[in-house]
Protein backbone atom coordinates (compact mmCIF):
# COMPACT_ATOMS: atom_id res chain seq x y z
CA UNK A 1 0.00 0.00 0.00
CA UNK A 2 1.46 3.37 -0.96
CA UNK A 3 0.85 6.38 1.24
CA UNK A 4 -2.35 7.66 -0.72
CA UNK A 5 -3.92 4.38 -0.02
CA UNK A 6 -3.06 4.27 3.77
CA UNK A 7 -4.61 7.60 4.13
CA UNK A 8 -7.33 6.83 2.28
CA UNK A 9 -7.78 3.95 4.80
CA UNK A 10 -7.32 5.58 7.88
CA UNK A 11 -9.50 8.51 7.07
CA UNK A 12 -12.12 5.42 6.13
CA UNK A 13 -11.58 4.30 9.42
CA UNK A 14 -11.58 7.65 11.26
CA UNK A 15 -15.18 8.47 9.51
CA UNK A 16 -16.44 5.45 11.43
CA UNK A 17 -15.37 6.27 14.80
CA UNK A 18 -15.91 10.11 14.29
CA UNK A 19 -19.49 9.51 13.34
CA UNK A 20 -20.54 7.88 16.62
CA UNK A 21 -18.88 10.52 18.54
CA UNK A 22 -19.53 14.33 16.57
CA UNK A 23 -21.64 13.47 14.02
CA UNK A 24 -24.50 11.04 14.97
CA UNK A 25 -23.34 11.23 18.86
CA UNK A 26 -26.26 9.01 20.58
CA UNK A 27 -26.73 11.46 23.56
CA UNK A 28 -26.72 14.92 22.22
CA UNK A 29 -27.70 13.76 18.43
CA UNK A 30 -29.58 10.71 18.01
CA UNK A 31 -31.28 10.90 21.67
CA UNK A 32 -30.99 7.41 22.68
CA UNK A 33 -30.46 6.08 26.06
CA UNK A 34 -31.94 8.68 28.10
CA UNK A 35 -32.86 7.15 30.97
CA UNK A 36 -29.24 5.80 32.02
CA UNK A 37 -27.93 9.34 31.03
CA UNK A 38 -29.99 11.21 33.11
CA UNK A 39 -29.98 8.39 36.13
CA UNK A 40 -25.92 7.96 36.42
CA UNK A 41 -24.52 11.12 35.85
CA UNK A 42 -24.92 12.89 39.52
CA UNK A 43 -21.18 12.35 39.36
CA UNK A 44 -18.60 12.22 36.24
CA UNK A 45 -17.27 9.05 37.99
CA UNK A 46 -20.37 7.18 37.98
CA UNK A 47 -20.72 8.90 34.46
CA UNK A 48 -17.64 7.56 32.94
CA UNK A 49 -18.05 3.86 34.75
CA UNK A 50 -21.78 3.47 32.89
CA UNK A 51 -20.00 4.53 29.52
CA UNK A 52 -17.30 2.65 29.61
CA UNK A 53 -19.25 -0.35 30.08
CA UNK A 54 -21.62 0.03 27.25
CA UNK A 55 -18.27 0.54 25.00
CA UNK A 56 -17.46 -3.00 26.67
CA UNK A 57 -20.48 -4.28 25.62
CA UNK A 58 -21.34 -2.36 22.41
CA UNK A 59 -17.89 -2.87 21.02
CA UNK A 60 -17.72 -6.94 22.14
CA UNK A 61 -21.20 -7.18 20.51
CA UNK A 62 -20.55 -5.68 17.36
CA UNK A 63 -18.16 -7.71 17.01
CA UNK A 64 -19.90 -11.18 17.54
CA UNK A 65 -22.72 -10.11 15.74
CA UNK A 66 -20.91 -8.98 12.32
CA UNK A 67 -19.25 -12.81 12.61
CA UNK A 68 -22.61 -14.60 13.09
CA UNK A 69 -24.66 -12.34 10.63
CA UNK A 70 -24.49 -15.27 7.94
CA UNK A 71 -25.81 -17.66 9.90
CA UNK A 72 -28.34 -15.65 12.60
CA UNK A 73 -31.49 -16.52 10.56
CA UNK A 74 -33.64 -13.01 9.81
CA UNK A 75 -36.47 -14.22 11.48
CA UNK A 76 -34.71 -14.47 14.68
CA UNK A 77 -32.32 -11.84 14.50
CA UNK A 78 -33.56 -9.64 17.31
CA UNK A 79 -33.98 -12.24 20.18
CA UNK A 80 -30.37 -13.14 18.97
CA UNK A 81 -29.04 -10.31 19.45
CA UNK A 82 -30.20 -9.82 22.57
CA UNK A 83 -28.94 -12.77 23.65
CA UNK A 84 -25.85 -11.69 22.22
CA UNK A 85 -25.39 -8.11 24.27
CA UNK A 86 -27.21 -9.79 27.75
CA UNK A 87 -24.48 -12.19 27.69
CA UNK A 88 -21.53 -9.49 27.45
CA UNK A 89 -23.38 -7.40 30.36
CA UNK A 90 -23.71 -10.32 32.29
CA UNK A 91 -19.97 -10.21 32.24
CA UNK A 92 -19.50 -6.99 32.38
CA UNK A 93 -21.34 -6.71 35.83
CA UNK A 94 -19.56 -10.06 37.13
CA UNK A 95 -16.50 -8.07 37.15
CA UNK A 96 -17.62 -5.08 38.22
CA UNK A 97 -18.96 -6.67 41.62
CA UNK A 98 -15.90 -8.63 41.69
CA UNK A 99 -13.35 -5.84 41.10
CA UNK A 100 -15.47 -2.28 41.62
CA UNK A 101 -17.85 -2.71 43.80
CA UNK A 102 -18.66 0.31 44.83
CA UNK A 103 -19.10 1.49 41.15
CA UNK A 104 -21.43 -1.77 40.65
CA UNK A 105 -23.19 -0.55 43.59
CA UNK A 106 -23.87 3.42 42.51
CA UNK A 107 -25.20 1.78 38.69
CA UNK A 108 -27.36 -0.65 40.75
CA UNK A 109 -30.40 -1.70 38.31
CA UNK A 110 -28.92 0.61 35.30
CA UNK A 111 -26.25 -1.90 34.52
CA UNK A 112 -28.16 -4.77 33.81
CA UNK A 113 -30.72 -2.49 31.68
CA UNK A 114 -27.54 -2.36 29.19
CA UNK A 115 -29.49 -5.22 27.40
CA UNK A 116 -32.18 -3.39 26.13
CA UNK A 117 -30.17 0.05 25.76
CA UNK A 118 -31.68 1.54 22.57
CA UNK A 119 -27.97 2.51 21.06
CA UNK A 120 -26.48 -0.69 21.22
CA UNK A 121 -29.68 -2.87 19.30
CA UNK A 122 -29.91 -0.10 17.08
CA UNK A 123 -26.12 -0.56 16.19
CA UNK A 124 -26.40 -3.78 16.33
CA UNK A 125 -29.34 -3.91 13.58
CA UNK A 126 -28.18 -1.06 11.49
CA UNK A 127 -24.26 -1.42 11.59
CA UNK A 128 -23.12 -4.91 12.68
CA UNK A 129 -25.47 -7.22 11.06
CA UNK A 130 -24.29 -5.81 8.00
CA UNK A 131 -20.70 -4.76 7.68
CA UNK A 132 -17.58 -6.59 8.43
CA UNK A 133 -15.97 -7.22 12.06
CA UNK A 134 -13.31 -4.74 11.78
CA UNK A 135 -15.57 -2.14 10.89
CA UNK A 136 -17.96 -3.14 13.43
CA UNK A 137 -15.92 -2.90 16.31
CA UNK A 138 -14.94 0.57 14.42
CA UNK A 139 -18.49 1.65 14.90
CA UNK A 140 -18.61 0.50 18.62
CA UNK A 141 -16.07 2.10 19.90
CA UNK A 142 -17.31 5.49 18.55
CA UNK A 143 -20.49 5.04 19.71
CA UNK A 144 -19.21 3.72 23.15
CA UNK A 145 -16.66 6.99 22.96
CA UNK A 146 -19.45 9.05 22.21
CA UNK A 147 -21.70 7.73 25.09
CA UNK A 148 -18.58 8.13 27.29
CA UNK A 149 -17.84 11.83 26.56
CA UNK A 150 -21.43 12.64 26.78
CA UNK A 151 -22.04 11.37 29.90
CA UNK A 152 -18.93 12.27 31.27
CA UNK A 153 -19.66 15.66 30.51
CA UNK A 154 -23.02 15.94 31.99
CA UNK A 155 -21.59 14.57 35.22
CA UNK A 156 -18.83 17.02 35.59
CA UNK A 157 -21.21 20.37 35.25
CA UNK A 158 -23.83 18.68 37.57
CA UNK A 159 -21.07 17.82 40.67
CA UNK A 160 -19.10 20.52 39.83
CA UNK A 161 -22.30 22.76 40.97
CA UNK A 162 -24.10 20.47 42.61
CA UNK A 163 -21.73 19.02 45.26
CA UNK A 164 -18.38 21.02 44.43
CA UNK A 165 -16.61 17.69 43.26
CA UNK A 166 -14.60 16.83 40.20
CA UNK A 167 -14.50 12.51 40.04
CA UNK A 168 -14.57 12.77 43.86
CA UNK A 169 -15.23 8.84 44.41
CA UNK A 170 -13.01 5.73 45.01
CA UNK A 171 -12.55 2.78 42.09
CA UNK A 172 -11.72 -0.34 43.60
CA UNK A 173 -10.31 1.06 46.93
CA UNK A 174 -8.71 3.85 45.38
CA UNK A 175 -9.62 7.98 46.16
CA UNK A 176 -10.42 9.21 43.30
CA UNK A 177 -10.49 13.02 42.23
CA UNK A 178 -10.94 16.48 44.22
CA UNK A 179 -13.44 18.02 46.37
CA UNK A 180 -13.44 21.96 46.20
CA UNK A 181 -13.93 23.39 49.66
CA UNK A 182 -14.98 26.67 48.81
CA UNK A 183 -17.57 25.56 46.19
CA UNK A 184 -19.14 23.40 48.64
CA UNK A 185 -20.99 26.12 50.68
CA UNK A 186 -22.24 27.66 47.32
CA UNK A 187 -23.37 24.09 46.10
CA UNK A 188 -27.03 24.07 44.17
CA UNK A 189 -28.34 20.40 45.57
CA UNK A 190 -30.83 20.64 42.39
CA UNK A 191 -28.14 19.85 39.77
CA UNK A 192 -27.82 16.16 41.44
CA UNK A 193 -31.29 15.69 41.49
CA UNK A 194 -33.43 14.38 38.73
CA UNK A 195 -34.66 17.82 37.78
CA UNK A 196 -30.82 18.85 37.67
CA UNK A 197 -29.99 16.15 35.16
CA UNK A 198 -32.81 17.19 33.02
CA UNK A 199 -31.86 21.03 33.12
CA UNK A 200 -28.37 20.20 32.32
CA UNK A 201 -29.01 17.98 29.45
CA UNK A 202 -31.82 19.83 27.92
CA UNK A 203 -29.01 23.06 27.83
CA UNK A 204 -26.36 21.03 26.31
CA UNK A 205 -28.53 19.47 23.82
CA UNK A 206 -29.70 23.48 22.38
CA UNK A 207 -26.08 24.26 22.83
CA UNK A 208 -25.23 21.43 20.63
CA UNK A 209 -27.71 21.81 17.91
CA UNK A 210 -26.71 26.11 17.88
CA UNK A 211 -22.95 25.07 17.43
CA UNK A 212 -24.09 22.18 14.71
CA UNK A 213 -26.38 24.75 12.82
CA UNK A 214 -23.49 27.33 13.04
CA UNK A 215 -21.26 25.09 11.49
CA UNK A 216 -23.34 23.96 9.14
CA UNK A 217 -24.30 27.43 8.13
CA UNK A 218 -20.05 28.03 7.83
CA UNK A 219 -19.85 25.11 5.45
CA UNK A 220 -22.96 26.14 3.08
CA UNK A 221 -21.67 29.66 2.63
CA UNK A 222 -17.74 27.93 1.66
CA UNK A 223 -19.71 25.78 -0.73
CA UNK A 224 -21.19 28.98 -1.75
CA UNK A 225 -18.21 30.71 -2.01
CA UNK A 226 -16.49 27.48 -4.04
CA UNK A 227 -19.24 27.78 -7.01
CA UNK A 228 -19.48 31.41 -6.96
CA UNK A 229 -15.53 30.75 -7.63
CA UNK A 230 -15.58 28.01 -10.06
CA UNK A 231 -18.24 30.42 -11.72
CA UNK A 232 -16.03 33.23 -12.39
CA UNK A 233 -13.29 30.94 -13.67
CA UNK A 234 -15.33 29.41 -15.68
CA UNK A 235 -16.53 33.28 -16.80
CA UNK A 236 -12.86 34.12 -17.36
CA UNK A 237 -12.22 31.08 -19.45
CA UNK A 238 -14.86 31.85 -21.77
CA UNK A 239 -13.92 35.60 -21.71
CA UNK A 240 -10.16 34.02 -22.72
CA UNK A 241 -11.99 31.81 -25.67
CA UNK A 242 -14.00 35.31 -27.18
CA UNK A 243 -10.50 37.19 -26.68
CA UNK A 244 -8.79 34.24 -28.64
CA UNK A 245 -11.91 34.14 -31.06
CA UNK A 246 -11.64 37.63 -31.56
CA UNK A 247 -7.74 38.11 -32.41
CA UNK A 248 -8.31 35.19 -34.63
CA UNK A 249 -11.29 36.67 -36.25
CA UNK A 250 -9.12 39.91 -36.46
CA UNK A 251 -6.10 37.94 -38.09
CA UNK A 252 -8.20 36.39 -40.92
CA UNK A 253 -9.49 39.57 -41.51
CA UNK A 254 -5.74 41.40 -42.41
CA UNK A 255 -5.05 38.56 -44.00
CA UNK A 256 -8.33 38.96 -46.22
CA UNK A 257 -7.23 42.67 -46.72
CA UNK A 258 -3.80 41.93 -47.69
CA UNK A 259 -5.23 39.46 -50.28
CA UNK A 260 -7.45 42.02 -51.73
CA UNK A 261 -4.47 44.71 -51.39
CA UNK A 262 -2.37 42.32 -53.50
CA UNK A 263 -5.63 41.43 -55.77
CA UNK A 264 -5.56 44.90 -57.14
CA UNK A 265 -2.40 45.58 -57.34
CA UNK A 266 -2.36 42.77 -59.84
CA UNK A 267 -5.07 44.93 -61.62
CA UNK A 268 -3.49 47.74 -61.24
CA UNK A 269 -0.37 46.55 -62.68
CA UNK A 270 -2.71 44.96 -65.74
CA UNK A 271 -4.15 47.65 -66.34
CA UNK A 272 -0.78 49.56 -66.87
CA UNK A 273 0.35 46.68 -69.18
CA UNK A 274 -2.46 46.95 -71.69
CA UNK A 275 -2.73 50.78 -71.55
CA UNK A 276 1.01 50.67 -72.08
CA UNK A 277 0.77 47.91 -75.07
CA UNK A 278 3.10 45.70 -73.46
CA UNK A 279 0.75 42.65 -73.69
CA UNK A 280 -0.03 43.78 -77.38
CA UNK A 281 4.10 43.33 -77.94
CA UNK A 282 4.57 40.41 -76.21
CA UNK A 283 1.54 38.90 -78.16
CA UNK A 284 3.03 40.07 -81.36
CA UNK A 285 6.55 38.49 -80.88
CA UNK A 286 4.68 35.21 -79.62
CA UNK A 287 3.04 35.19 -82.83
Amino acid sequence: MNKIQINDFLKQKGSIIANGIVTNNPVFRLVLGTCPTLATTSSAINGMGMGLAATFVLVCSNVLISLLRKVIPDKIRIPAFVVIIATFVTLVQMLLQKFIPSLYESLGIFLPLIVVNCIILARAEAFASTNKVFNSALDGLGMGLGFTASLMLIGIIREFFGAGSLFYGSLAGIETGIQIEALADYSLNIFVLPAGGFLVFGLLMALINYLTDLHNKKKELKAEAKKEDALKEGRKEDLHIAFKEADLKEKNDEASIEDKAKADDAKDALKNALSDGTLNTLAGEDR
